[in-house]
């Protein structure tokens, strides 16, 4: 399926939808959300300044907490890390496609 996203552009993190959509709407604090999700203020923090990404278990709690589903969080993080991962593309200069013919069989 192809994307309307702008290919040049980061997508945005998870943590900025959290930080700039979902915290001021509901009027939470990280501490708040943190407490809501069971992880500590810390884990919330890093995720909402970018600092690390979202893993499965925190996706989990975020959807438990807003009533959202997990994949919609995982989706996010996934653009994000995908994005990045292109950007090296040093790191796959070694990266040698099987032959056409040996995929077919």
């Amino acid at each position: 399926m192809k994307s309307l996203r702008d290919p040049k552009r980061r997508p945005t993190h998870p943590g900025a939808i959290l930080r700039e959509d979902v915290l001021p709407a509901l009027g939470l604090s990280q501490v708040q959300l943190a407490n809501h999700m069971g992880v500590s203020r810390l884990t919330v923090s890093e995720l909402v300044h970018e600092k690390r990404g979202l893993s499965a278990e925190i996706a989990i709690r975020l959807a438990m907490v807003l009533r959202t589903t997990p994949e919609t969080w995982m989706r996010m993080q996934q653009a994000v890390d995908l994005w990045e991962a292109q950007r090296d593309v040093g790191k796959f200069e070694t990266v040698q496609p099987l032959p056409k013919a040996l995929l077919a069989a």
